[in-house]
């Protein structure tokens, strides 16, 4: 049966105005409309709560895609009850996502193992699914992509880019020593977002430690005092999540065979 003039009309419109949910479920919306006894307002409201709903869900997958997240790990998997305590009690200032309206930094810092890789990812989806823009990258990382652009010169380019993300996870500060040529890049950097837009640093040391990754006594003081100014800082020091994990298992009854 040939289809009438006024939903091909109507296809053909949502196509071009890149509605394609309206076109898709033309079908099922008339459906619902006739079976459900529904107002044409009523249906209109229907199918644009629903093309709103499908556009949020689409901007957020690709948000989450440009993160470049190594893995996703979310909020609903954190267990709670085996976070450090000071983590537990900041919890509902980070998941509010505040800092980053406000600008604010966040530094996770604790020995390996006890989620603080997991919290930053897991605030930065909380981010991308409410609209804002997020860079996760590894210090080591950062600092290879900044050489790599100055060498080009494209690092006004990689500076524009930094600035306006409202949101960057650098992770894993502490696990590999940098020169002092190093340390200065990182300075740099970060400090183009200092006061105005939010940084998320996770670090297996302590701060009165940073010297043993920046050997400048001056600019390790320099880059605590610009990272932690007015920032959430977090003691993320505990028992590692892995170690529970082996313990749990070596505990566990051996079958004889």
């Amino acid at each position: 049966m040939e289809e009438n003039k006024d939903l091909k009309i109507i296809r053909k419109a949502a196509t071009e105005l890149k509605l394609p949910l309206w076109r898709d479920a033309l079908d099922e919306y008339i459906s619902r409309f006739a079976t459900e006894a529904w107002t044409i307002q009523h249906l209109m409201a229907v199918m644009m709560q629903d093309q709103l709903k499908m556009r949020a869900d689409n901007r957020r997958r690709t948000l989450i895609k440009r993160a470049d997240f190594p893995q996703l790990k979310y909020m609903a998997d954190l267990l709670i009850e085996e976070l450090p305590e000071d983590a537990r009690a900041a919890l509902p200032l980070l998941q509010s996502l505040d800092f980053i309206r406000q600008g604010r930094n966040v530094v996770l810092y604790g020995n390996p193992g006890t989620g603080k890789t997991h919290i930053a990812t897991a605030l930065g989806i909380e981010a991308c699914a409410h609209g804002m823009t997020v860079m996760f990258t590894s210090v080591p990382r950062l600092i290879t992509q900044i050489r790599e652009a100055r060498l080009e010169r494209s690092l006004r380019s990689l500076e524009n880019k930094f600035i306006n993300y409202d949101l960057v996870i650098c992770d894993e500060f502490g696990y590999v020593s940098c020169d002092k040529e190093a340390g200065e890049l990182l300075f740099n950097h970060l400090s183009l977002r200092a006061g105005k837009k939010s940084v998320i640093v996770t670090t297996n040391l302590a701060f009165n430690r940073w010297n043993e990754i920046i050997a400048d006594k001056v600019l390790v003081t320099a880059l605590v005092d610009r990272l932690t100014h007015k920032a959430v800082l977090v003691n993320m020091t505990g028992e590692s999540f892995r170690m529970k994990e082996t313990k749990k298992i070596s505990k566990l009854p051996v079958n004889n065979i």
